[in-house]
């Protein structure tokens, strides 16, 4: 098992499919996903999605199996480098475990497993740029109404929530000039986006909601006085009011300093997920944490501050726990994968498909 698994996994790492580009990976997987017996095509966005019958049992509901096709940068020329039990890449990019061993898993698992329920299995695309691809879906080609996301990283948690996210984007303008000839006459704009950032809340707010500026950009010239400058921002609160009162916080907060300042300003706000928690005795939970179980595991139920295709799935009503796949370091060079965790994986898998199939 692990030798096919684990080379099939090498393999998709080597097609590039960063968030945007994941065409060729989607068709290729496509094909996959053919050879081992499932009906597949893509909806209107391109998200896979494929459906696999029964095998061993009768009368049971279909559960969805979902993962997500496209990764962060660097993903360009990934070259997967295995030694002493662990995948890492060369060093200059990242590894793509995040997820295309999840992907490797759940296909493993379907040509091992001697029982499993009736099984769809979605495979989205741009997940990493705001869940873009499980939004697009066409979500009248699924009939599950509970399953499991292979996208957590540790085996040893199952993921049941996470927050209300916001993207803050904000574009600042000036008036440019000469630095040192006539200065006055100029409007900064980085001075301008610098007040308003200096004035936010940022970091830990509280327990559950924090606040983040992560990219700024502006100026072209040391001797000019910049007349553009753009900046990056987020929030995020496991409590929805928190972080809808935290935006509009933020957008006030801006607008205020920035205008203030002489500048004009341009925000676009932008809700990526809702806040959503399954509870911790939900039948998805259960039936992960039995199966964890089997191979030794005693996994906790966990709210995570990251999102995933979980949140969607979760707010349209089909009930997803997100399980581990073993990946370390993800969104880094850094990243890797023990194949002892794929394997593990994949035999939870399995058993979810038992623990599934004897409820007929």
């Amino acid at each position: 098992m692990s030798e096919r698994m684990l080379r099939q996994f090498m393999e998709m790492v080597q097609i590039d499919s960063e968030s945007g580009n994941e065409e060729r990976f989607m068709r290729t997987l496509l094909g996959e996903v053919e050879k081992i017996g499932g009906s597949a095509a893509f909806d209107d966005y391109g998200n896979l999605i494929a459906t696999f019958d029964a095998v061993g049992c009768e009368g049971v509901e279909p559960i969805l199996l979902s993962c997500h096709g496209d990764t962060v940068k660097p993903g360009v020329g990934i070259e997967p480098v295995l030694a002493n039990g662990v995948v890492r890449s060369k060093g200059d990019t990242i590894l793509g475990a995040d997820d295309k061993a999840g992907i490797a898993e759940v296909l493993e698992a379907l040509r091992v497993a001697q029982v499993r329920p009736p099984i769809e299995f979605a495979v989205s695309r741009q997940e990493e740029v705001g869940l873009l691809g499980v939004k697009a879906m066409d979500f009248s080609r699924l009939s599950a109404r509970r399953g499991f996301l292979m996208d957590n990283d540790t085996l040893e948690t199952i993921v049941i929530g996470g927050p209300t996210y916001f993207a803050i984007d904000v574009e600042v303008g000036g008036r440019s000039a000469h630095a040192g000839m006539e200065p006055e006459k100029g409007i900064n704009a980085i001075r301008a986006a610098a007040l308003g950032i200096s004035a936010l809340r940022l970091g830990r707010i509280d327990h559950e909601t924090t606040a983040n500026v992560g990219v700024i950009s502006g100026g072209i010239i040391r001797n000019g006085v910049p007349d553009a400058c753009s900046f990056l921002a987020e929030c995020r609160s496991a409590d929805h009011q928190k972080a809808v009162n935290l935006a509009e916080e933020t957008t006030s907060i801006l607008r205020h300093e920035i205008e203030g300042a002489g500048a004009t300003v341009d925000i676009v706000v932008d809700e990526k997920c809702r806040a959503v928690q399954i509870p911790e005795d939900a039948w998805s939970v259960g039936i992960a944490k039995q199966a964890l179980a089997s191979v030794g595991i005693d996994a906790q139920a966990v709210f995570m501050t990251g999102f995933t295709d979980a949140s969607i799935y979760n707010n349209r009503g089909i009930e997803m726990a997100v399980i581990g796949i073993g990946a370390q370091n993800e969104h880094s060079t850094d990243e890797c994968i023990d194949v002892a965790d794929m394997e593990k994986a994949v035999k939870v898998l399995v058993e979810i498909f038992r623990l599934v199939a004897s409820e007929s």
